[in-house]
């Protein structure tokens, strides 16, 4: 994905001053980090409430009833309108985590090959930081969510309904009557290609418009279901299918501190920084997140296992 930037971006032909120009100025490191990372977090994607964890931590109330305790009644002209108590959640406190990594750039490395170890040492930054919180995020849903249903047959073998499965875990989830309206499924990586290769699904979709999967490789949305694939599941054989708005959020910490600059955009809890090491010749690169998940409706969630 291309990207340009006051003052110009370094070029991969360029000469080793625009790349150490790119290096000292931490918010282009910034831009360029979200560059590759927006739309990578499958744990911003179903934890979408945004928190402020200040002083290192968040207390929240998890599995609050929508409705109040007692439910209205009847009343008389000129009467007293009865009083009803509002029930909480469970008080819980999360911690947050400083996850951060630094790497060496060292200025034979820029001599020699230019913009691309500063490219591979970001992009691998990136995957580290991504598996790494998507993977604490996601074993925190699968810990919270207790809630599950046994998939009718293995979606791998003949005698499969994989969207009969899906959709009676929605029914269950709308049943609870809690206001919540699922809109995510998330699977494992080798699940997610056993779904887009089901013939049963393939057969209900438009071949028209050249959007089904055998054509874009990509899985269109279903009975109002987006599929999200994933590596990081921590169980594997289990879909889960969630209301992505109420579930819950990330809470990150904002622990500022000089040279630091926020990446933004779709990772807003990802910070960076640049140190010169004039010792070594070398630049540090440095990208970090304090966060911790919040699931804070469990229930807002189903789990298919067995898949």
């Amino acid at each position: 994905m291309p990207y340009t930037y006051p003052p110009a971006a370094p070029t991969i032909s360029g000469d080793n001053i625009t790349i150490s120009r790119f290096l000292k100025d931490p918010t282009l490191i910034a831009r360029r980090l979200r560059t590759l990372a927006e739309q990578r977090f499958i744990s911003d994607v179903l934890l979408t409430g945004r928190f402020d964890a200040t002083g290192g931590a968040i207390t929240y109330e998890s599995g609050e009833s929508m409705y109040s305790d007692r439910a209205p009644e009847a009343v008389a002209p000129g009467g007293e309108y009865p009083l009803t108590s509002i029930g909480e959640g469970n008080a819980q406190v999360a911690k947050t985590v400083k996850w951060g990594r630094d790497s060496e750039i060292t200025d034979e490395s820029i001599a020699r090959r230019k913009m691309d170890p500063v490219n591979r040492a970001l992009i691998k930054q990136v995957n580290q930081m991504v598996k790494t919180i998507d993977a604490t995020a996601l074993a925190v849903i699968a810990s919270q969510v207790t809630q599950s249903t046994a998939a009718t047959a293995s979606w791998s073998g003949g005698s499969a309904v994989i969207l009969r499965d899906v959709l009676k875990a929605v029914a269950n989830i709308r049943a609870l009557n809690e206001g919540f309206e699922p809109d995510t499924i998330v699977v494992d990586d080798l699940t997610w290609a056993i779904v887009m290769s089901d013939t049963q699904i393939s057969q209900l979709l438009k071949r028209e418009d050249g959007l089904a999967p055998v054509y874009t490789g990509n899985f269109p949305t279903i009975a109002g279901l987006r599929f999200l694939p994933t590596p990081n599941l921590p169980v594997a054989g289990n879909a889960f299918i969630v209301d992505s708005g109420q579930l819950g959020g990330m809470a990150d910490e904002k622990l500022g501190g000089p040279g630091y600059v926020s990446a933004g955009g779709g990772i807003p809890g990802v910070e960076v920084k640049t140190l010169r090491d004039e010792d070594k010749d070398l630049y540090r690169l440095r990208s970090r997140r304090v966060t911790v998940p919040v699931v804070v409706e469990p229930k807002a969630a189903w789990k298919i296992t067995g898949i």
